[in-house]
């Protein structure tokens, strides 16, 4: 039986609609209260937040069901997920609890589950708490607890942040967007720590204004303040911090696929890239895959999405992978993708190197890349029928090892998703729109 609550990053909703109304939440604090107390006694469950107004008291409501099941909770208030994960790995905690929706703006929000290990919970025991949730959530009214934020958390992990690098950053401009999220205070503590001239923008978080046309969705900010402060760096975080997107002193935007590289290059040449692999997932352009084949580096791809990047990097033994969108996971350190690690381990690379991002990823040709959406009926087979399996082949034939073809199912509507990708971009445009055609006239639409 398929998860009702869990997607594929913990619970996410509208706040105060279902499955994020009081009711909900609290009965996922009593579900993870029994679930933890079954494997230690007096469980301590730990617990972070973003800035979203209603961050607080999904917060509360969540510690209220924890306490009704006997177990002890922390609350380090605004804090990062991967700060979470961090934390939730290095101390006493039985579990970790990150209330954030990421990227997504400030009406909506989410839960996020991590064990003792630093990694998400596997589905089985998602699977189990979302069972005693559903049971929980009619019996009693919600009884939240009021918490207050324990500072020495943040201590312990910006001091483990700048412990991950050996250089220090005088002399450095570095503008950072911290989103109005969850590293509005961090990000400048971290970086002006380290010695580096910091120009913040998007640090005054309201509760309603987390990724509102700024952070790692939208760059123009960014891109705008790094030209106008002269700054050799700039770096965007989203809501929640695990992922970042970089701007070159001249503006131009590098996102995770350059982080990949530049990366992947620096830990070859200190003999820290296990079996000279690379895990990135089939989003990251063909152009990061060529450049990375040439220093000798194999990336190996997995589906859209951190945790098969990570599960990957596990069973292959990789320690670099990432995606596109700007999570990337260095797993020398963390068990997630961290904005702000990232941006640490890319200015510790530039700062040896003596240079910036535009030398940092030279040689990365970005192909063009076309994606069509087509509106279908069903997707089970539509692959396998010989009209739309043929065109794809033909294209791939034309393409003859220079071009790449990606049709994927989108989860949540009834859509293929045609991606084509190649060195030429009216090549591009009329390869996808031929698969496209393929796929409508063999479902109707």
């Amino acid at each position: 039986m398929g998860k009702q609550l869990f997607g594929t990053d913990g619970i996410r909703g509208v706040a105060g609609e279902y499955p994020l109304d009081p009711a909900t939440v609290h009965a996922f604090g009593e579900a993870l209260g029994e679930h933890v107390a079954a494997r230690q006694g007096a469980p301590e469950v730990l617990i972070g937040a973003d800035t979203r107004e209603s961050s607080s008291w999904i917060a509360e409501a969540v510690a209220g069901g924890l306490a009704s099941r006997g177990a002890r909770v922390r609350y380090a208030g605004v804090i990062t997920t991967p700060g979470v994960a961090w934390l939730t790995r290095t101390g006493d905690f039985v579990a970790g609890v990150m209330i954030s929706a990421s990227h997504n703006p400030y009406l909506d929000n989410g839960i996020k589950v991590f064990g003792h290990s630093g990694f998400k919970l596997p589905d089985a025991e998602e699977h189990e708490i979302e069972q005693k949730i559903l049971r929980l959530r009619e019996q009693a009214a919600p009884r939240p607890l009021v918490l207050a934020a324990d500072e020495s958390l943040d201590r312990r992990y910006l001091d483990f942040l700048a412990s991950t690098v050996t250089v220090r950053f005088e002399g450095i401009r570095i503008a950072l967007d911290c989103g109005n999220g969850a590293a509005f205070r961090l990000a400048p503590e971290l970086f002006r720590r380290l010695g580096a001239e910091v120009v913040a923008i998007c640090i005054e978080p309201n509760g309603r204004n987390i990724n509102l046309g700024c952070g790692a969705l939208h760059l123009e900010a960014l891109q705008t303040c790094v030209v106008e402060n002269g700054a050799s760096f700039g770096v965007a975080f989203d809501g929640d911090a695990d992922r970042a997107i970089f701007a070159a002193e001249n503006g131009r935007i590098v996102n995770g696929d350059g982080v990949l590289l530049a990366a992947a290059r620096a830990l070859k040449a200190a003999g820290r890239l296990p079996h000279d692999t690379v895990v990135a997932t089939v989003m990251s352009n063909l152009g990061l895959e060529k450049a990375l084949e040439r220093e000798g580096i194999r990336m190996i791809r997995t589906p859209v999405g951190d945790k098969y990047v990570l599960e990957e990097m596990v069973r292959t033994g990789a320690a670099l992978g990432g995606e596109q969108s700007g999570h990337v996971i260095f797993r020398e350190f963390a068990t997630t993708g961290d904005g702000l690690l990232t941006a640490l381990q890319v200015f510790e690379i530039a700062r040896r190197a003596g240079c910036g991002l535009e030398e940092l990823t030279h040689g990365l040709q970005v192909y063009p890349q076309k994606l069509v959406n087509v509106r279908v009926r069903e997707k089970g087979g539509l692959l396998d029928r010989p009209a739309v399996a043929a065109e794809i082949q033909r294209v791939e034939a034309a393409f003859a090892g220079s071009g790449r073809v990606l049709v994927r199912f989108s989860g949540t509507e009834p859509l293929a998703r045609v991606m084509v990708e190649g060195p030429d971009q009216e090549q591009v445009d009329t390869f996808s729109a031929s698969i496209a055609e393929a796929i409508r006239k063999e479902t109707g639409l």
